[in-house]
């Protein structure tokens, strides 16, 4: 499992204290420090079956400065994808990458399932 976070969000800080309590595998990537480049962001959003809007990190500091929210529906995936290549805090966090499944953001029960299934 890939665990992509910024350790100082504390979202990430409470996944990642999950993913420790239950014994995970993982190997953990700071995306400020190695942000996922186009091709490896265009593989998870196929892998989470999520549109591609859903991996921007909406109440970031650069997404309100580049005033995202009025520019995205106006955008096509391409741009999205060279947008989201180009700074990694841009994207949002955390991000869980198993084999076929890619979870964005830390919802609790869905990293359960994962893991649980993960496990299987």
């Amino acid at each position: 499992m890939l665990f992509v976070c910024y350790e100082k969000c504390t979202t990430c800080q409470r996944a990642k204290k999950y993913l420790d309590g239950h014994g995970a595998a993982y190997t953990l990537r700071d995306i400020k420090t190695e942000n996922p480049n186009r091709d490896e962001i265009s593989a998870w959003q196929e892998k989470s079956g999520l549109p591609l809007r859903r991996f921007f990190n909406t109440s970031g500091l650069q997404y309100r400065a580049l005033g995202l929210k009025d520019k995205l529906p106006e955008m096509s995936e391409a741009q999205m994808l060279d947008l989201l290549a180009s700074d990694g805090m841009l994207v949002k966090r955390p991000l869980l990458v198993i084999q076929d499944r890619v979870l964005v953001g830390f919802k609790e029960n869905e990293w359960a399932q994962a893991l649980s299934a993960e496990n299987t």
